[in-house]
């Protein structure tokens, strides 16, 4: 009989604190302090000379995406380099001439890699080889790729149904891997693809798609530099989306101004200090947010609602508020609207949002007499139980105000990963969708499942009941993503197996399914090339625009193979070669796969071709004020509910933020510069009154607790920070928080975790 081995895995690392330095927060965004920072990872991480090439090459029209954020490129790129301080961390990441090989296996177990930090974990450098952990063992040890394939068929065939079966997917993925991936994933015969998009901003497409009859934004980078006004609401792209304030700069210069709705006041909406300019570097810089309203932590749409009655104010007072022409030839619900705003006092929503009402008013005399509008976003919005009115209150203002389907206004979610939008327009849902499977037949000639598949904490919670016994990941660090980490970790345990498809080690390897797989594959940077041929993919950015992308470096390791070919061949392995879908070309060829993503999809016409340079844009109908898809074709107005928050005397509402030094849960470095957080991570922010009140001292080392239907869940040594954030409120890092986020607690419709907002007390930790 096989032996068994019960591995200690931890799921947070070893916990000692760094040596913590706090200074004040920085007033300013980028400058020198920006391109010295930059240089000296650069140079620490891969050397100087050789990063500098390879960013050279980065967001370029025949370079390569980078692999960070989706932020979209201006029709001409800089010389300079069009890329941020984040995203040359990035390239230092994958570029690393550090090696998780065979060797690093040998010497490390899985619990010992599991007691390191996810810092540590990451700076271990690039996966080489295809890896097996057998459930026997604590050791990773070498699998040649075909027996990988077939270890991944033997327990594919060994479900009682294809529905035992999850395989999620990552916003690294391009469009050609997350194509062929959903379409094996329907062909095995199940819709449980779950992907990054379910845990950050579904909300997002929920709201607009009952709105404005599109999931996606409806603006170009070109709106954002004609707009009148952009607002700003739950983002702090001066961290997540840094080039974003290129074209906030540029906005400003066009005469246009800054709303920013946030808890904390972010020093990359405070003011800009372009680094490629020489007034950044030398000079003060742009100020960038001309209204600052600090609401607290989701009492957004207690805010807009507010807005929207005081503006309704001046319309009934006579001024010429509101796009009259608009809503009446374009939109529905607006009486509705109207007697939901009726039933609010102004007092009781101004305390709510927890804004000072002479502030409200200066954002209401600036919204007055704006058409040219447009709102951004990202999870500060999304990741609420209220998570899609959120969004849809968004939306209430923008029609309100005739600003969508114009230049200069409209809809920005600002999306985090490279390619998370080009994944789900390319397939990858759990939600079943008629005409997909009807072109999917038609192409294919197979019938896909018409049942509807988990997302992912459904997933989650199926794997943890043990309903699903395998998982599959194209890309991502699933256990670190996931909410409610303790039971992610358990769900994955209690898999039969797990796949992870990957260019980096991360803390995903080393919790797993009784046995678990390690498939390298190549990065962005490096060269993707079969029988002589260099080969490009494709990605989509934040505002629908697709586009090539084709890396130049030889890759790190010869075993490595591009995501297309690892889904084909384990395609191909699964059915045996016996299947309508030709898996192995598909995996090869990746004009075949974009000949047939544009059979199957409108908006991909001559895709190939297409696609190189500057790119195009799939169509967007809201960018064309059409809605003849909704409800009388019309643009909805909804009425939306307050946030249900009802923290008791010793609770408070906590947020999860990332650092500066990190892009989702890659962890650059240890410090948080603009918020003077220097060394450290476990920090939790508090408002100085209340740490009075509560009688803690600054640096008081504290553990944060949640307690939902009657789970207790605790995340321990945390050191409270004083810092500018709405009394009642706190903010601590992801994903050392995740611990805290409760399964069962997510954004209704969205199925998004509550991350945003979660209840919490502050114990002293003994």
């Amino acid at each position: 009989m096989e032996k068994k081995t019960r591995r200690t895995i931890s799921t947070t690392g070893t916990i000692q604190f760094a040596n913590l330095k706090v200074t004040e927060p920085a007033e300013y965004a980028a400058g020198a302090t920006a391109i010295k920072k930059t240089i000296a990872h650069l140079n620490k991480e891969t050397g100087l000379f050789k990063s500098l090439v390879t960013l050279s090459a980065m967001n370029q029209k025949e370079g390569f995406d980078c692999p960070g954020c989706a932020w979209p490129d201006p029709e001409t790129p800089s010389k300079l380099g069009e890329y941020c301080e984040n995203g040359a961390k990035a390239i230092a990441e994958e570029t690393s001439p550090e090696r998780a090989d065979a060797a690093f296996f040998e010497r490390h177990s899985v619990e010992e890699l599991s007691r390191w930090s996810d810092f540590e974990i990451g700076k271990s450098g690039r996966l080489t080889e295809p890896m097996l952990l057998r459930s026997d063992s604590v050791h990773y040890k070498p699998i040649t790729w075909s027996n990988a394939f077939k270890l991944i068929a033997e327990e594919l065939r060994k479900l009682n149904s294809p529905d035992e079966a999850v395989f999620y997917t990552s916003g690294r993925s391009s469009n050609e891997a997350a194509f062929l991936y959903g379409l094996f994933v329907r062909a095995f015969g199940t819709n449980n693809m779950p992907d990054c998009s379910n845990m950050c901003h579904e909300s997002s497409g929920v709201g607009l798609s009952e709105t404005l009859g599109i999931g996606k934004g409806s603006v170009t980078l070109d709106d954002l530099h004609e707009a009148e006004v952009v607002m700003v609401i739950g983002q702090n792209p001066g961290t997540n989306h840094p080039r974003m304030l290129s074209a906030l700069e540029r906005c400003k210069k066009n005469g246009g101004k800054i709303i920013t709705v946030n808890p904390l006041e972010e020093a990359g909406l405070v003011r800009f200090k372009n680094p490629q300019k020489i007034d950044g570097i030398i000079g003060t810089g742009t100020v960038l947010t001309d209204i600052f309203l600090q609401v607290k932590i989701n009492q957004d749409v207690a805010l807009l609602k507010l807005l929207i009655k005081r503006l309704l104010e001046k319309e009934r007072n006579g001024f010429a508020v509101f796009d009259q022409d608009f809503i009446q030839n374009k939109t529905a619900g607006y009486e509705a609207l109207l007697d939901d705003l009726d039933s609010h006092t102004d007092e009781g929503l101004l305390a709510l949002s927890g804004v000072a009402s002479e502030k409200v008013d200066e954002a209401v005399e600036l919204l007055a007499t704006k058409n040219r509008i447009i709102i951004c976003w990202a999870m500060g919005l999304t990741q609420h139980k209220n998570g899609v009115d959120n969004i849809k209150e968004c939306v209430n203002l923008l029609l309100l105000k005739g600003s969508i389907g114009k230049k200069g206004a409209g809809t920005c979610p600002v999306r985090g990963h490279s390619n998370v939008q080009g994944d789900r327009s390319v397939g990858i849902m759990h939600h079943v969708s008629k005409p997909l499977n009807n072109a999917l037949k038609k192409v294919f000639d197979f019938d896909a499942p018409e049942k509807e598949g988990l997302d992912t904490v459904h997933c989650i919670k199926a794997m943890y009941e043990g309903k699903a016994k395998v998982f599959i990941a194209l890309g991502g660090n699933f256990v670190s993503a996931a909410s409610d980490t303790n039971y992610t970790a358990k769900a994955l345990q209690n898999c039969d197996l797990t796949v992870a498809i990957s260019t980096k080690l991360n803390r995903g390897h080393l919790i797993t399914g009784k046995t678990a797989l390690i498939l390298p594959t190549l990065g962005r940077t490096e060269l993707d090339g079969i029988n002589g041929k260099r080969r490009f993919v494709t990605v989509e950015n934040s505002m629908g625009k697709v586009h090539q992308s084709s890396g130049g470096r030889v890759p790190i390791s010869a075993s490595l193979k591009s995501e297309p070919s690892i889904v084909g061949e384990m395609a191909n392995a699964y059915f045996k070669g016996k299947h309508n879908v030709n898996w192995l070309s598909l995996g090869e060829d990746y004009d075949l796969i974009r000949s047939k993503i544009s059979e199957v999809y409108e908006g991909y016409e001559n895709y190939s071709k297409r696609s190189k340079g500057s790119g195009f844009y799939l169509p967007n109908n809201a960018r064309e004020a059409d809605f003849s898809k909704l409800p009388n074709g019309r643009a909805q107005f909804s009425v939306c509910k307050l946030a249900e928050h009802s923290p008791e005397a010793d609770e408070f509402v906590l947020m999860t933020i990332r650092s500066h030094d990190q892009f989702n849960t890659t962890i650059y470095d240890m410090n948080d510069r603009y918020r003077g957080i220097y060394g450290e991570r476990r920090i939790v922010f508090m408002n100085p009154d209340d740490m009075r009140v509560k009688g803690i001292k600054n640096q008081q080392v504290m553990d944060l607790v949640s307690n939902y239907h009657g789970v207790v869940r605790r995340a321990e040594k945390f050191k409270v920070i004083p810092y500018n954030i709405p009394s009642g409120n706190l903010a601590a890092y992801f994903p050392e928080t995740n611990v805290l986020v409760p399964i069962d607690e997510f954004a209704r419709k969205s199925n998004t975790p509550v991350s945003k907002s979660i209840i919490v007390k502050v114990i002293p930790h003994r």
